[in-house]
């Protein structure tokens, strides 16, 4: 293959680390609001991977500014103190669950980061492009999955409701869109990388460079 398309290869597996990133810092994951009519106020949760971030919003009588508490954040789930998130008795499930997408998105940028290594190995000579190319589609891959994985269960607690306060008024939030784009950028980068290597391993120039691969006889 190219450098040329290493280039461009490094350059993708960069945004899926960034959007990566993205995802695993913030707290909108899901983010859920429920509105109380009757004290005139509403209940503001953000879910991040390891955290969430609560806060309460009073409607001032007469129409004025609303009186908006300062988010307080803690860790989530917690499964230290079984009285917060019940992770040793009924959200036994949903824990362990949440705690996999955390784990799993890390390992996804575990992965991005080695293809990026992998890559800048590879490109040293000419015939490591060669053959690189297997290696650095299959860590894509590898990365892409588990990302697919962490947006998979994050939407299936919601959908199911696992959660207790994942009910009508909870969404998905931009950090899942972060996520989403990686894995689908990622899943892209895949297939162009091996198309693009099977096609010079052929030796079509546009694949190859100029000096394409000549099979050997035997």
């Amino acid at each position: 293959m190219r450098k040329t398309s290493y280039a461009l290869t490094a350059f993708a597996v960069c945004c899926t680390l960034v959007f990566t990133i993205l995802a695993l810092t913030r707290n909108d994951w899901i983010v859920a609001k429920y509105q109380s009519d009757a004290l005139n106020s509403s209940y503001e949760a953000f879910y991040g991977l390891h955290t969430v971030c609560e806060r309460l919003v009073i409607q001032m009588p007469g129409g004025g500014p609303p009186l908006v508490d300062k988010l307080k954040c803690r860790r989530f789930p917690d499964a230290r103190d079984k009285d917060i998130d019940q992770c040793k008795d009924e959200n036994r499930f949903f824990c362990a669950a949440w705690t996999s997408a955390g784990y799993a998105v890390e390992l996804a940028i575990g992965f991005g980061a080695l293809s990026l290594a992998t890559i800048a190995i590879g490109v040293s000579t000419r015939s490591r492009r060669r053959r690189i190319w297997r290696a650095v589609a299959g860590i894509v891959i590898l990365q892409s999955v588990f990302q697919l994985v962490a947006f998979a269960l994050v939407v299936d607690m919601l959908r199911t409701s696992r959660f207790p306060t994942f009910v009508e008024d909870a969404k998905l939030g931009p950090a899942l869109v972060f996520d989403a784009v990686a894995w689908v950028v990622g899943i892209l980068t895949a297939i162009s990388v091996i198309s693009t290597g099977i096609a010079a391993d052929k030796g079509h120039r546009w694949a190859a460079g100029h000096r394409a691969y000549e099979p050997i006889d035997g």
